[in-house]
């Protein structure tokens, strides 16, 4: 298994620097709207798999995955119960992904389960449908 750093560059304090603002900023204002889904990808035996790190949800309701023009989204909305209590560091809204599917992800095929509070997208990857074509370039004198 290896894992893929196409989507994200390498040292990136993007997730560390939106975490931190959603750390300190009160509920009311997330960064970008969303609160930060941590992922991670590979490629396994001709699939593409995304596991979402995405605790206390109920799949069949609060989960959405979808994929349109070779993006793969992944929503999630966690709900905060009204009950009188302590400290609090657990996060809830809006959760919102998108990651970019490899050259070759076929849009059919693709399954999705869910347990222990990590989502796991697996996407079959074929032979991309388009290779490279060379344009001739003609002078214009």
């Amino acid at each position: 298994m290896s894992l893929l750093s196409v989507h994200r560059q390498p040292g990136s304090l993007l997730p560390d620097l939106a975490e931190l603002w959603n750390a300190v900023a009160p509920p009311a204002i997330p960064m970008l709207g969303t609160h930060l889904m941590r992922v991670e990808d590979t490629l396994e035996e001709g699939r593409y798999l995304v596991r979402a790190e995405i605790p206390g949800v109920d799949p069949a309701k609060d989960i959405e995955v979808s994929v349109h023009q070779g993006e793969l989204t992944i929503k999630a909305e966690r709900t905060e119960k009204h009950e009188a209590k302590g400290h609090s560091e657990f996060t809830y809204g809006s959760f919102l992904r998108t990651v970019v599917l490899p050259p070759g992800a076929q849009e059919e095929g693709i399954d999705a389960s869910y347990a222990k509070g990590i989502l796991t997208v697996s996407v079959p990857i074929g032979e991309p449908e388009s290779p490279v074509k060379t344009v001739e370039v003609k002078s214009a004198e």
